[in-house]
């Protein structure tokens, strides 16, 4: 297996000026402004600034896309062109683990999600777009940190319709330990609300791909149907499931995901007055967000935005529009934000993704980084 061909990174911090109330908003005692005021604009109220340290931990990634960060401390990261897994050990060394088999790039499509599932044998789980359709794997990850490597590649899922957009890609294990995967519409409009079609949804399997028994439809993977492009999942410290989803023209989302709801696309985008859909909680112009990994941290969820090239902290309150606010983060400081994750030792880490073809890509890019939780 051999190494990534690029000389070894040092940390590099430097000081980015943010609001004040942001460092407040990093920690889990944070206070908000008036939701009613912000749960759409997502505009904070703080005016003075103070300086917090944003370091790098790897550099020169190509396209990364999904991270897992793994008990030894290493992280895995996708790279969604070529189909590589990369480990970034916590001294910022990079390495190549292994290739996902069957990987075709095409617009959005490449290797996209990725998830751990540990036991007697630790696999590592990846969705990914083929010459014939997108798909959830999983692999044998065998080794320790700095030695990790791919064993023999079996199908979970195959057969969802992809397309060069709309592919969504998340995958993530629940607390239930069962399998959740954010299936985009691939530009069939349509599909988000056809029972029979996978696209448009957000499935819930077992390891092995099967349909859980207590899913809302029975012999169906369908949790929830009605999305467009859902690129982030996660669950709270209450057990609620969070998802992130790109609009169209009009409204980015942030879902409270419950089994057998319909989230409204095409018919509905952001908030509807139908009774058949379920409305988001939060809502963006699609220029402030273009959500897509999403993680949560005590009391706060963390969304990275793609197109709005920068972080948000929501308080989702107690689950409605009503209740929940979100301030922005690091505008425009760091390019396009694909992916969150809790990094070690009260951290954030935030991957990059200026290299995906619509970024303006800067010296180091992408990159995986890392700010602090607490003050």
């Amino acid at each position: 297996m051999s190494d990534i061909s690029r000389p070894t990174p040092s940390r590099r911090a430097w000081s980015l000026a943010l609001p004040v109330a942001v460092l407040a908003l990093l920690t889990s005692a944070c206070t908000a402004a008036d939701p009613a005021d912000e749960r759409r604009s997502g505009s904070g109220s703080a005016e003075t600034a103070a300086a917090a340290d944003v370091t790098d931990v790897a550099t020169g990634l190509e396209a990364p896309w999904a991270m897992v960060r793994l008990d030894s401390g290493s992280t895995l990261v996708s790279q969604r062109d070529d189909g590589t897994v990369v480990e970034v050990a916590d001294d910022g060394s990079t390495r190549t683990v292994g290739t996902v088999d069957g990987v075709v790039h095409q617009g959005e499509g490449g290797l996209l999600g990725l998830a751990v599932l540990p036991g007697e044998t630790t696999w590592l789980y990846a969705y990914e777009t083929t010459a014939t359709d997108n798909r959830v794997v999983r692999l044998p990850l065998t080794g320790d940190a700095g030695s990790y490597a791919l064993g023999e590649q079996e199908d979970v899922l195959t057969g969802l319709a992809k397309a060069s957009n709309h592919d969504g890609g998340r995958i993530a294990f629940g607390p239930d330990g069962m399998l959740y995967v954010t299936v985009g519409d691939a530009n069939d409009r349509d599909a988000a609300q056809d029972p029979e079609s996978l696209n448009g949804k957000i499935l819930r399997m077992t390891p092995t791909g099967g349909v859980p028994d207590d899913n809302p439809t029975a012999g169906s993977l369908v949790y929830t149907l009605g999305h467009r492009n859902p690129q982030g999942i996660a669950w709270d410290d209450e057990g609620r499931m969070w998802a992130s989803e790109f609009g169209q023209n009009t409204y980015d989302e942030l879902n409270l995901i419950e089994p057998g709801e319909n989230y409204g696309w095409p018919e509905v985008e952001g908030e509807g007055s139908d009774s058949r859909f379920t409305d988001p909680v939060v809502t963006w112009s699609t220029d402030e967000a273009s959500p897509s990994g999403l993680v949560s941290i005590g009391d706060r969820l963390y969304l990275a935005g793609l197109g709005g090239e920068r972080l948000w902290v929501i308080d989702p309150g107690s689950g409605d529009a009503s209740s929940a606010s979100a301030t922005a983060l690091l505008e425009g400081d760091l390019g396009r934000i694909r992916d969150v994750a809790e990094g070690p030792g009260g951290t954030l880490r935030l991957l990059t993704n200026n290299t995906d073809g619509r970024g303006d890509p800067r010296r180091g890019d992408d990159r995986l980084v890392e700010l602090p939780l607490a003050g």
